[in-house]
């Protein structure tokens, strides 16, 4: 049997059927992305034929909402390379632009899903994106768990973190409903944000409290994320038709109850919080006001702040009026986060304004860049320390 083995390994080998991971060939590894010590990244693509090589990434420009690019040197080998200056700590994107085409880095396998996107990613740590890697602490469980929705008619799927230790006791917990953006879904806060990074590290330095989070669908015409559903392998699409109907305020209860009913969670307000980025934040927003004694923390990240003028659905209608019930209800952390160079910059000014008089107290937080997913991330770090204290 292991001469048999062997021969099939030679066959394979010679007439090049091997795994290519496996270099029987004894061809240069390349490296691709290198980050080095001093914060530099250095790029790498073999494409000799080529004529123009680009790297594309959101480390340039620095604050945009779209990235650009930096053109690729062709050396000797037939490598094409790029250094980039000292980066700051943080989780970046990129991908490769050869002769107009689009593609991603072969050398690099860690890959993210953005909405119908798909882009490599590196990390430069000393500093926040330490946060965001896995360490050597305890770690919490993430789980994907199926509800049924007798609103939507229809079962729908959840992301819930619960902390290290919750299997191994009796203890209840606080719980943190956190939403995503119009381009994400269930997963985004774990692939995209790094949550349960973010959490077991903050959790080990007890600089965070151990809570559930449940991360939420906010597409309620879709049961999961793409390609986890009945729906199929479609092709995700930013702003599906739901955006905007109410349907994810109006059966948001739901979601609690459920919640509620399987996990160890101490059912009361002050116990309670809801987070969301940009249509998240919205969502996070019109839930807490429509049901204004139900949660203590609520934090507004690059939020969405009006539905369009025509749209009269009742739960987004009188909102003056419920702030106001919210507010004499009472709460302990309002918190409202925004990048200088965000479009939503201008709406959440508006907004503010609203809460003054009405009045609403709230935290303001206000960073440099745009509606990024680097803010975010960074709000997440921020707001999680403030929760159930």
């Amino acid at each position: 049997m292991k001469y048999i083995s062997m021969l099939l390994l030679s066959f394979f080998a010679f007439n090049g059927y091997a795994q290519e991971n496996l270099n029987f060939g004894k061809q240069k590894e390349i490296i691709s992305p290198e980050v080095h010590e001093n914060g530099t990244v250095t790029f790498r693509l073999k494409a000799p034929a080529a004529r123009k090589v680009e790297v594309q990434g959101d480390f340039q420009p620095a604050g945009s909402n779209s990235a650009g690019t930096d053109r690729m040197v062709l050396n000797a080998d037939s490598v094409w390379t790029f250094t980039t200056k000292v980066l700051p700590s943080e989780l970046y994107s990129y991908s490769f632009i050869v002769d107009g085409l689009k593609i991603r880095d072969p050398n690099n396998v860690y890959l993210i899903r953005d909405v119908a996107s798909v882009v490599n990613v590196f990390l430069v740590g000393k500093g926040i994106a330490d946060l965001y890697k896995v360490t050597d602490v305890p770690h919490g469980t993430v789980s994907k768990r199926w509800y049924n929705s007798d609103g939507l008619k229809m079962s729908r799927r959840l992301t819930v973190y619960t902390p290290p230790g919750y299997e191994s006791t009796k203890e209840n917990y606080p719980v943190l409903y956190l939403l995503h953006g119009v381009g994400g879904d269930e997963e985004a806060w774990m692939q995209l944000g790094r949550a349960s990074q973010i959490l077991d590290n903050l959790i080990a330095t007890k600089k965070v409290k151990p809570m559930i989070v449940v991360i939420t669908n906010g597409h309620t015409i879709n049961s999961a994320a793409p390609g986890e559903s009945s729906k199929g392998m479609y092709k995700p699409v930013m702003m599906t038709p739901d955006v905007f109907n109410g349907d994810m305020e109006q059966y948001f209860p739901e979601i609690i109850k459920f919640t509620e009913s399987n996990y160890r969670i101490k059912k009361d307000k002050a116990n309670r919080a809801i987070a969301g980025l940009s249509m998240g934040g919205f969502h996070s927003l019109y839930i807490s006001a429509n049901y204004p004694n139900t949660f203590a923390y609520v934090g507004l990240f690059s939020p969405a702040i009006l539905p369009p003028s025509n749209n009269q659905q009742p739960i987004y209608q009188q909102l003056d009026k419920k702030l106001s019930i919210q507010a004499k209800n009472g709460f302990k952390l309002y918190w409202i986060a925004i990048g200088k160079k965000d479009f939503l910059f201008k709406n959440v000014e508006t907004y503010r304004k609203k809460l003054d008089t009405i009045p609403l107290k709230y935290d303001y937080v206000e960073s440099e860049g745009g509606h990024t997913w680097s803010n975010w991330r960074a709000y997440l770090t921020e707001f999680l320390p403030l929760l159930f204290n």
